[in-house]
């Protein structure tokens, strides 16, 4: 199985540790990220979403503009605009890039943050409507012909595009969410299903339950998964890397008045319940940060040098992990330095995995 690094792209230079400084979209920063990303060898960089946050789509047109081969994941939140207008612009998009455009939905957890953006439905009831809404916008990008559809969220007759994707059949769909009803739909519609950095275990029985739920509608899914990779020279350096990451988000947090209150998502909680086992998991899971912070996002790492984090990376891809969505703590350094040490490593260590797999069958 062919292996993918995405990265991350944000409008300005800031983590859990490194408050931002100046303008929340800062044009020259986005340039500057997307050509590092490039350089290193990510195959795509993200584009999150947030209901306070620049447009995602406009971030990656700009990224794609100043660079030739990287690709781009763009979140995308379901519900806050027609999914046939939406197909149109993402195909738009598309075509201008050269097909290096994926989407990933994100139907959102956290019923305070939605209602910024005037959804005020339950969970379930989300998760319903993102159905509906992937079952319009694929067939906008598919149908050669217009098409009725009649739901309970949308109902559209003569729906048609006229400007079409280069990549076939369609645009790659990423889906995260990690609830039962989130799993259902992301069996459905989902090329790839994300994660956040879980330990063995847990990332072991998601990807059970995902799989069943694609079978069931005879469809096949790739897996991704999200960490915050901390790497030194040794592994005594790195757990030492790590605790003065912690040291600064804690301070960073009692500065900007964090205050910790129960995740919104299912998510969160079940990177909670990791972080409840301990800081240390299985070879080299850290969730100081999660813990921290209380799971939001992504904030797990695996902490060591170079080579024993590469080997980490390859346990997830035998549980069916082909895709590492990685970004640092020190965005912009981290971005170069995985580039030069983990990537290639990596890529390596899978392309040795698979040439011994293909001679034991040979």
């Amino acid at each position: 199985m062919s292996i993918e690094f995405i990265g991350y792209i944000g409008g300005h230079q800031s983590s859990e540790i490194q408050p931002r400084s100046g303008p929340v979209l800062q044009p020259e920063y986005v340039e500057q990220v997307a050509r590092a990303h490039e350089e290193a060898g990510f195959d795509r960089a993200l584009v999150a979403f947030h209901s306070t946050s620049p447009d995602s789509t406009l971030i990656a047109a700009h990224a794609a503009s100043v660079t030739k081969k990287l690709q781009f994941l763009i979140a995308h939140r379901p519900g806050f605009a027609a999914p046939t207008l939406a197909a149109r612009q993402f195909a738009t998009l598309d075509v201008f890039n050269g097909g290096r455009t994926a989407v990933h939905i994100i139907t959102g957890g956290d019923d305070r943050e939605l209602r910024a953006d005037g959804s005020h439905i339950g969970k379930d009831e989300r998760y319903a409507r993102t159905d509906e809404y992937l079952d319009v916008l694929r067939q906008e990008w598919a149908s050669e012909q217009p098409f009725d559809y009649h739901g309970s969220y949308y109902q559209v007759e003569g729906a048609h595009s006229a400007v079409r994707s280069p990549q076939q059949p369609h645009i790659p769909l990423y889906f995260g969410g990690s609830s039962a009803a989130a799993i259902a739909v992301a069996g459905k519609h989902a090329d790839v299903y994300a994660l956040w950095g879980e330990t063995l275990e847990q990332v072991r029985d998601v990807v059970t339950q995902v799989r069943a739920e694609a079978a069931r509608h005879g469809r096949s899914i790739r897996f991704s998964l999200s960490l915050r990779p901390i790497l030194a020279d040794t592994e005594e350096q790195a757990w030492a890397r790590a605790e003065r990451i912690l040291q600064q988000a804690t301070a960073l947090a009692e500065q900007s008045g964090f205050v910790r209150r129960e995740p919104p998502n299912e998510g969160s909680r079940r990177l909670l319940a990791a972080a409840a086992q301990g800081s240390r998991l299985d070879k080299r899971l850290w969730t100081g940060i999660a813990g921290l912070l209380g799971a939001q996002g992504n904030s797990t790492a695996l902490v060591g040098t170079p080579e024993q984090v590469a080997e980490a990376l390859l346990d997830y891809y035998d549980l069916g992990i082909t895709t590492f969505l990685i970004r640092g703590f020190d965005p912009l350094d981290d971005a170069i330095d995985y580039g030069k040490r983990l990537i290639p490593l990596t890529r390596q260590l899978v392309a040795e995995r698979e040439r011994q797999a293909a001679e034991k069958v040979a």
